[in-house]
Parts: C-alpha cells; structure tokens; sequence
C-alpha cells in the first residue's frame, strides 16, 4: 500500500468514490426529506377543515360582523352588514322621488347603495372558493386574508378623508366626502366576503352576517329550553349572538377613544389573526371506505 512521505498511508481510489457516493446519497435522502415536508405541508393547507370544529374562528367572524357594523351606524346610520336595512331604504328613496317637493337622492340614500353594491361585489369575491373549495384550509385562510385587506384599505381611506367617527344626529352623518365612501365601500366589501365563507361551512352559525334568521332558527330550536342538556345546534347560535353582541359593545367603546381609522386598525389586526387560526383547525374526517 502506498505511504504519503511522512509514513501515513495514503487514501486508496476505491476508499474515495466509495466516500463520495455515501456523500451523495445522503444529500439525494435530505432533498427527498425536504420535499416530503413540503409535500405534506402543501396537502395540509389542501385538505377541508372540520366544519364541527370551526367554532372559534366562526365567533369570531360574528364579532367582527358587530365590530365592524357599529363603525359605520356611528358615522352615517348604515348598517354596512345588514344589507336588508339598505335594500328597503333604496326603497324608500326611490317612493321618495315621486312624493313631490324636494325630489334627490339623499346622501344616506348614496351610502346604503354604495354599501350594498360593495357587500354583493364582495361575495362575489367569495365565489373563488368555489373554485379552489370552499372549506379547504388554504382558502380559508387566503379569503379571511383579504378580508384584513379589504379592512386595511378602508382605515386607510378613513384616516386620509379627515372626517369625524361619530354623528350627532341622521340629518347630519359624520361622513360625506368622496374617501369616506371609498372607505364604507371597503368595509362593506370585507362583510360581504366573510358572509360567503360562513354560509359555505353550513354550520349553526349561517353567514355569521345577519342574525335574524339565527333568532327565528333558535326560537323554534325544539331543544330550546332543555338547559341542561348539551344542544350544538342551539349553543351555536347562541355563541353567534353574544359574539356580535361583544363586537358592537367593544368596537364601540375602541371607536370612541381612536377613531374610525384606529378602530379598523385593530380590525385589521383581529382579521390576520382569523385568518391563522383556520390552520390550527382539524381537517375534516375522512369515511370509512366500505368493506368489499
């Protein structure tokens, strides 16, 4: 065997390619584990959440519903979520036209129509999911994602209008020039997206949106007044109307201390927050296959 000059043995060529493949092969086993993980990851995100355990983050949608809405019915007496409120107003307005005197569209008129056409474009955005899959993890996630941008972009037009949060009277709303519009078209929109990927789940929870039909469903929940026994249907509900509840009361109460701006800042913040919480939620059970 052949010896270096200081007596050491010198590395055999067989010794070398066999370390250079063991080298190799543990470099090919590390890149397929790497795309294991990323493979897996991405049939994570891919795979449909549990509607039974999507409690949480549909509360929450319900608080926002609340959070939100009270914004906007401070400023300018709009419901940016109920839009059946804005429907009949349109309504009202156009009987208004005929009834003589003083015949225009009036500015709380503008915003209900300015709001509800803005609600349905957003739903309309919630159709994606149809494509995608309306109770996959990913769009989940991306569509309460946009949400918070769709919040975003109206805090921004809010704080750049200049104008005040809260109205004193109806004849006088707090907001009338043309970013507040821009604004309550934003925030309507948001609304209107978190309407579709609440109805999509099919839960006790309906949109998480308008509470009227879930009041009408709770009342006549045959197992309404059987308070000591544990009814899912019922208690969802009921978790539904004290979220929106909350929503308004704290949106309310942040409204009055930052200001439209501020207050959909941290809506903002509560929506990204939504949105991370739908990977946290466990993946629909897959059925038995049938035995042969």
């Amino acid at each position: 065997m052949a010896r270096d000059p200081e007596g050491e043995k010198a590395p055999t060529g067989g010794s070398t390619m066999s370390h250079a493949s063991s080298t190799t092969a543990e470099g090919k086993d590390a890149e397929r584990g790497k795309a294991g993980e990323a493979f897996s990851l991405w049939q994570y995100l891919q795979a449909d959440v549990d509607p039974k355990e999507t409690i949480a983050p549909l509360a929450a949608f319900s608080f926002m519903t609340g959070y939100i809405d009270v914004i906007s019915f401070s400023a300018i007496f709009v419901w940016c979520g109920f839009q059946t409120g804005n429907f009949a107003q349109l309504g009202l307005a156009i009987a208004r036209l005929w009834e003589g005197g003083v015949q225009n569209f009036r500015i709380a008129d503008q915003q209900a129509l300015c709001s509800l056409i803005a609600f349905n474009l957003g739903a309309v955005v919630g159709r994606i999911g149809d494509k995608v899959g309306a109770q996959k993890r990913i769009w989940l996630f991306a569509g309460t994602f946009i949400q918070a941008l769709f919040t975003m972009a109206g805090a921004i037009a809010f704080w750049k209008s200049g104008q005040p949060s809260i109205a004193d009277e109806r004849d006088h709303p707090a907001w009338s020039n043309v970013l507040t519009f821009v604004g309550l078209a934003f925030i309507s929109a948001s609304l209107g997206l978190q309407g579709v990927l609440g109805k999509r789940l099919n839960t006790a929870f309906g949109t998480t949106i308008v509470l009227t039909t879930v009041w009408v469903e709770l009342m006549t929940d045959p197992s309404l007044l059987k308070i000591h026994k544990r009814v899912l249907s019922r208690d969802h509900r009921l978790i539904a109307a004290v979220s929106l509840f909350l929503g308004a009361f704290i949106g309310r109460a942040i409204l009055a201390a930052l200001g439209t701006a501020g207050t959909l800042g941290v809506g903002v913040g509560l929506r990204v927050l939504i949105a991370f919480s739908w990977i946290f939620v466990p993946q629909k059970p897959t059925p038995n296959p049938r035995a042969a």
